[in-house]
């Protein structure tokens, strides 16, 4: 049984549909909550950052965790006040927001896209063969981020149509970025 702080489950574009391994942890990860936004197709950077701030100051000191456009937001967010809210983020397919996207039109406000160091402890975990985001282009946001990269190999967009329902491996990352927020809340401490 995994131990968690409360968790806000934060979705890229479209929402995670039924199925999908952030719908399938807002359902079984106790204490998971999703961020909820008022338009899921049409992202516009400041309301979906209306929507995540909401979100922190119902649930502060949560783990975060992205996936997609969700990264982007949240690496948006940590450039805000609701920064200190964020225990920590794990950051799944990072869509690479600066570049045109093979598969939709980019959101356009979401670029550029902040790299800066986190002020929270995060992990990037990115594909070889993810159509939003170049491994390479996944590697140096984790560093320009001060996160801890994970190479998850040929897993696609770590989506529905890659083969990701439940992801037990993921939960397994999360662990790790459990353990590395509580080491950084007690060297605070």
């Amino acid at each position: 049984m995994h131990n968690f702080p409360p968790l806000l489950i934060v979705p890229g574009l479209g929402d995670s549909p039924a199925g999908h391994w952030q719908d399938e942890w807002r359902q079984t990860v106790p204490g998971a909550h999703k961020v909820e936004q008022t338009d899921w197709e049409a992202p516009r950077l400041k309301d979906w950052l209306d929507g995540l701030h909401r979100a922190l100051d119902a649930h502060p000191g949560t783990l975060v965790v992205g996936h997609s456009l969700g990264c982007a937001l949240i690496v948006h967010a940590a450039r805000t006040s609701s920064a200190g809210k964020i225990g920590g983020a794990l950051l799944v397919a990072p869509a690479d927001v600066d570049l045109p996207s093979p598969v939709r039109a980019r959101p356009a406000d979401f670029a550029p896209l902040p790299l800066a160091t986190l002020p929270f402890p995060s992990i990037v975990a990115a594909s070889k063969n993810d159509p939003y985001v170049s491994a390479r282009r996944a590697r140096l946001f984790a560093e320009a981020w001060g996160a801890q990269f994970v190479d998850l190999g040929l897993a696609g967009h770590v989506n529905i149509a890659s083969g990701h329902g439940p992801w037990p491996e993921g939960l397994a990352l999360l662990d790790r970025l459990r353990a590395q927020a509580g080491r950084a809340d007690a060297r605070a401490a």
